[in-house]
Formats: C-alpha cells, structure tokens, sequence
C-alpha cells in the first residue's frame, strides 16, 4: 500500500492558496459593496426643484439676515424660505408677511431654534438644500472700496451682475415664462445677451439641474 506524505512546504503552499483565494474573494465582495453604496449615493440628490420664491418673501427674508447679523440669534434667509418652502408646499402664490414675522418672532423672542420648529416637518431638509443651492453664497461678508480707494468689510448681498462693467448687453425677463421644448417646464433663468468677446463673470456653485 502507498503512503503519501505532504511536506511541510506543500502544506505551507497549500494553505498560501487558500489565503490567496479567501482573498480574492473577499476583495471582490468589498468592490462590489462599494459599487453599489457609490450608485445608490450617486442616486440620492435633488434631480430636479421648482424656485418659486416670490420678491417679497426673498427680500423680507434677506432684511432680517442682515438686520440680525452680528445678534443672537442671526436668522438665516435660506432657513426662513425653507421653512415657509416646506410649509407651503414650495408654492409661494399662499405667502403672507405675517406668517415669517411669525416665525421670526418664535427664533428671536420664544427662544426656540429652527432645529426644534422643524422637527415635525417632513420636507423642511428638502426645501433647505434646494433653497442653499440656489442662494447659498449670494449673502455674507464681503470687502467695498470706498471713494478713499480703502477697503472695508461689510455684511449683505454679494451676487453680482454677470456681464463686465461697461459692455452693451440685452436681456429678456423670462424667468418662470412656459417652455415646451423637450418637456413642458417654467424657464428658471434670465437671457441676457451681449456681444461676441464680453467677459462674463460665473460663480460655479449651481449643483442642481437647472433649465439655463
């Protein structure tokens, strides 16, 4: 009868195998979770969002950012909007002054923050990230030069004119007209148009798809 003896060196490599293909394996199995967890963050972002904020709740809203800065508590205008977004539904023709004197008046005098208001509030982070992608930046500190040529920091809104200082341009105020073209849709934008070769200055902070 044979005897079959494995050295120690067969053992060695054997079990050098088994570690390579547990390995592999388990390489694999992470490649493909990390696929997948990739995918499903690439999936979970505002696809599309409808700004219909009116002038009077941006600019009220805008007043008592500035009016508090500096204060406690500092109201926040996308914070304000959002609320209000998330209470109406995003439908800004239901707007009343008073319902964000309201609510300033619970963040200024009630002591309470807008964490506690929101709690019960399904929507209020949806408004919040679509409201801070489209305004976020446009309000804060910045520096002005004055007529003395020196430059002092202030607080407000720092969006700017696109279109370089002392270049013809035309512009179109279409924004919320109708489209059709594709799909029926609000124009969310503002044509303007200038001649070939006028610096135009960008801000490229814009994370939503939007119809330019």
């Amino acid at each position: 009868m044979r005897k079959f003896v494995i050295s120690p060196k067969g053992i060695a490599a054997e079990l050098l195998l088994i570690v390579l293909a547990a390995a592999l394996l388990f390489g694999r199995a992470n490649a493909e979770k990390t696929a997948a967890v990739a995918e499903e963050k690439e999936d979970d972002y505002i696809k599309w969002v409808e700004f219909n904020v009116s002038y009077e709740a941006l600019d009220k809203a805008y007043q008592y950012d500035v009016d508090t800065y500096g204060k406690e508590p500092h109201l926040d205008w996308i914070e304000l909007l959002s609320y209000l977004g998330a209470k109406y539904g995003g439908d800004f023709t239901s707007y009343k002054a008073g319902d964000m004197d309201a609510l300033a008046e619970q963040l200024s005098q009630d002591g309470a923050d807008m964490e506690a208001l929101t709690k019960d509030m399904q929507y209020y982070e949806y408004y919040h990230e679509a409201y801070e992608s489209v305004l976020g930046g446009m309000v804060g500190t910045f520096k002005i030069q004055g007529e003395d040529g020196k430059y002092t920091e202030t607080y407000g809104l720092k969006a700017y004119h696109p279109i370089a200082k002392g270049f013809p341009y035309g512009d179109y105020d279409d924004f919320g007209v109708s489209r059709t073209y594709g799909y029926k849709r609000n124009h969310l934008g503002h044509d303007m148009m200038g001649q070939v070769g006028t610096p135009i200055c960008i801000i490229n902070r814009i994370h939503l798809k939007r119809d330019a």
